[in-house]
C-alpha cells in the first residue's frame, strides 16, 4: 500500500464522493441528495451574492454565502437565505443547518432564527467555526409557543469529560418527548453549561424528566434556575 501526499485532487475527491455517498445511502436510506444553489445578479449581469449547498433525507445544509461588498447592508443576504429556505421546504426538508466563522456572521444567521448547536476550537486568529440549526416546519404562521427551560449545569472538575458524555446521553432523549437543544453555551474554564431547552408543551417537559432511560444524575448540583 503506497501513501502519497499533495495538493488538491479532483480525482480523488470525486472517488471519496462516490464511495462516501454509497455508504451514506446504504447507512441512512435516504438517497435524494441534490445541490442547491441561489444566485444573485445586478443589473449589468454581474454576480452580486450567491448561495451554494445542498438538500439530502430532509436537511438543507448552506455551504457557502457570500454578498458583494458594495450589497452588504442591503438585505440580499437575508433574501438568498429566504430563498434557499423556500427551496429546501419545496424539496420536502425540515431542517437548515449552516456555519460560521466567528469573525463572519454568526449574528446573521441568529437573526434569522438560526440556533446554536456548537463551536469548533482552532480557527487561525483565535476565532471558532459556530454551528447553526434551524427547523424549518417550526418557524410558520400560527405555530404554538413552545415550552422553554433554562438548566444551569455545574460540571465536576475531576471529570468534565466524564459529565460531558452524561449531559450528551441525557440530551439524546430529546426527540422522544418532541424536545429540542436550542442552545448549548459553555462557560470559559469548561466547569458549567447553560442548556436552553424548548418542548411541546410543559406535560411533555415532565415526560423527559421522567424517561425511564435517563442516566443516574452525576453532575452536582445545579445553581438556581436549573431545570435537572
Amino acid at each position: 500500500m503506497k501513501l502519497t501526499t499533495g495538493g488538491e485532487d479532483k480525482e480523488l475527491e470525486s472517488v471519496l464522493d462516490a464511495g462516501l455517498t454509497d455508504f451514506n445511502r446504504r447507512a441512512t436510506g435516504a438517497g435524494d441528495e441534490a445541490g442547491l444553489s441561489v444566485r444573485a445578479t445586478d443589473d449589468e449581469g454581474a454576480v452580486a451574492g450567491g448561495l451554494t449547498g445542498w438538500t439530502w433525507g430532509g436537511c438543507c445544509g448552506v455551504s457557502m454565502l457570500w454578498v458583494r461588498e458594495d450589497q452588504r447592508g442591503t438585505g440580499l443576504g437575508t433574501r438568498l437565505m429566504r430563498a434557499a429556505e423556500e427551496e429546501a421546504r419545496r424539496r420536502g426538508c425540515r431542517d437548515m443547518v449552516v456555519s460560521s466563522f466567528s469573525f463572519q456572521a454568526p449574528g446573521f444567521y441568529r437573526k434569522l432564527g438560526y440556533v446554536e448547536t456548537g463551536r469548533t476550537e482552532g480557527i487561525p486568529g483565535g476565532n471558532v467555526d459556530v454551528h447553526f440549526h434551524k427547523r424549518l416546519d417550526a418557524d410558520g404562521a400560527g405555530a404554538p409557543p413552545r415550552f422553554q427551560v433554562a438548566a444551569v449545569l455545574d460540571l465536576p472538575p475531576d471529570d468534565v469529560p466524564g459529565a460531558r458524555a452524561h449531559e450528551d446521553r441525557l440530551l439524546a432523549l430529546l426527540p422522544r418527548h418532541g424536545g429540542r437543544l436550542e442552545r448549548r453555551l459553555r462557560t470559559d474554564d469548561g466547569h458549567a453549561e447553560v442548556h436552553l431547552l424548548s418542548f411541546p408543551s410543559e406535560p411533555a417537559y415532565r415526560a423527559f424528566l421522567a424517561d425511564p432511560s435517563r442516566p443516574a444524575t452525576r453532575t452536582r448540583a445545579s445553581r438556581p434556575g436549573s431545570c435537572r
